[in-house]
């Protein structure tokens, strides 16, 4: 078991482990540089991400890469329509030596949990993960289970195919801090990808670059970097506008707006700064609140996406000065 405590010994200031992390991921992941900035965005702000993008795009690859360079636990599920709340939680398993039952831990117990096509298992099998995103502990035959940190879940769907899908509820869609795309890469990235695999894949050589006693002290030193009042007004006017906005049908809760501020004292901490910008709540703040819409079928069906409805809503907010 690993302490739950943060290490004074780290030498590192909190923009060097960030560029550290960072720069090992790109080793792997060509090309997406703002992607990387994203993930540990969500990871160091105590989010979680959901990936939505095609087959084939690194996502997977993604998610070792960042679990190899901070030395940490990594496990994957894959999600199927058979898969049963207890194949992510764990089961109780009679013991005929003791004459006793002896729980067997799931794959949730880890720090960075993979929950491959997570829209293929049932609503029932993904409601396991509820707890554990929101309250970072599981409740299994009547006790409370807590998690070791870091624990950073990355969920993965597929956006073009539905047969065989359940999608997630709007419960489940607000547990997760972002939600973003890889997208392709460009003609000369992904040249020096397939020179990059030619014989092995460069994930088998991944080594850690930080401690996770580095990672957690991210994690805290995040929590110290200073949001003026002005700035939780403006997110919260940013996130309240998508309850008004026309063509929504469900805006985004209050957890829109705490995520909002925690992802971006993240963004605000790699950038070097002791304080959060408007810069750092305008870059962020599309990934982090259009997910956790619903729009209305009409409106959809007219062209509107929830990423754009967004977009025009930070041009017409006042942005503090």
């Amino acid at each position: 078991m690993i302490p739950n405590k943060i290490s004074t010994m780290t030498n590192l200031s909190p923009k060097e482990i960030y560029h550290k992390i960072s720069d090992n991921i790109k080793k792997v992941m060509r090309g997406q540089s703002g992607a990387i900035r994203k993930m540990l965005a969500g990871f160091v702000g105590g989010g979680h991400v959901l990936l939505e993008d095609y087959p084939g795009t690194g996502k997977t690859t993604f998610a070792k890469a960042l679990s190899k360079s901070i030395d940490s636990q990594f496990k994957r599920i894959q999600f199927t329509p058979d898969l049963l709340p207890s194949d992510i939680l764990g089961v109780s398993i009679f013991d005929q030596n003791e004459k006793a039952f002896r729980f067997h831990e799931g794959p949730i117990f880890t720090h960075i949990l993979l929950a491959d096509e997570i829209n293929r298992a049932s609503p029932r099998t993904q409601s396991a993960l509820l707890e554990a995103m929101a309250e970072r502990q599981v409740s299994i035959d009547g006790k409370l289970c807590p998690l070791e940190d870091p624990f950073f879940v990355i969920a993965t769907q597929n956006p073009v195919e539905s047969r065989g899908t359940y999608p997630l509820p709007e419960a489940q869609m607000d547990r997760f801090g972002l939600q973003f795309s890889l997208g392709y890469v460009s003609r000369e990235e992904e040249v020096a990808i397939l020179t990059d695999q030619g014989e092995s894949h460069p994930i088998d050589e991944l080594a850690p670059c930080v401690t996770r006693e580095d990672v957690l002290a991210l994690m805290q030193h995040s929590k110290t970097i200073r949001i003026s009042e002005e700035l939780k007004r403006y997110i919260v006017d940013l996130v309240g506008a998508t309850r008004s906005a026309q063509g929504v049908q469900l805006g985004a809760s209050p957890r829109a707006s705490l995520s909002l501020m925690k992802i971006a004292k993240a963004i605000a901490l790699f950038d070097g700064h002791e304080f959060v910008t408007p810069d750092h709540v305008r870059e962020i703040a599309v990934p982090a609140i259009a997910h956790r819409m619903v729009i209305d079928p009409q409106a959809r069906f007219s062209g509107a996406t929830a990423e754009g409805i967004v977009e025009e809503i930070l041009k017409t907010v006042p942005v503090p000065t």
